[in-house]
């Protein structure tokens, strides 16, 4: 899972660097192991995709991510990330389908959450609000999964460690 850095600082902004493993490869260029997905997608849709497929298109992955911070429960260096993403769709409708859908996945797995409709997201990519499961047991680090509106189009994702945690904290099997 290694990437230009280019990608995600364009996407992320400049201060997304410190939350990064960085370094250059053999040919000296800059790259990283991969953060988050949707920096990723963005690109990949506004270089190829968006010129070749049908709109809109909903794309859904399951990765290895990785972070450059202090490890701590449910926040960890290396972590799963599943998420969904649709491009090229039209709002309101788009993010009314994945909010839902979101949710749906959520219940089907038995965990508690509260959703927000209306937070601040980390990532300067956002365009509007974006949204957030939580799940209050898991204390500090209690989103389990969160995503909004960007320029390409709308997704979530979801941390499967912090998942798994919400569970083995008192959700169903």
């Amino acid at each position: 899972m290694l990437w230009e850095q280019a990608t995600f600082v364009a996407k992320g902004g400049p201060e997304i660097v410190e939350q990064m493993y960085t370094f250059a490869d053999k040919a000296n260029r800059p790259i990283c192991l991969v953060p988050e997905i949707t920096g990723m997608i963005q690109e990949v849709w506004r270089d190829d995709w968006a010129n070749r497929v049908r709109r809109p298109m909903r794309v859904f992955y399951i990765a290895r991510c990785y972070r450059y911070e202090r490890p701590q429960r449910g926040r960890y260096r290396e972590f799963t990330q599943v998420g969904v993403e649709l491009l090229g769709g039209k709002a309101p409708d788009d993010r009314r389908e994945v909010e839902a859908l979101l949710e749906r996945c959520l219940d089907e797995v038995g965990v508690d959450y509260a959703f927000d409709r209306a937070v601040t997201r980390g990532l300067s990519y956002y365009t509007e609000a974006g949204f957030e499961a939580r799940c209050s047991r898991l204390g500090t680090q209690q989103q389990i999964a969160g995503g909004g509106r960007y320029a390409e189009g709308i997704g979530w994702a979801i941390g499967l460690d912090r998942l798994a945690l919400a569970l083995a904290d008192g959700g169903p099997p």
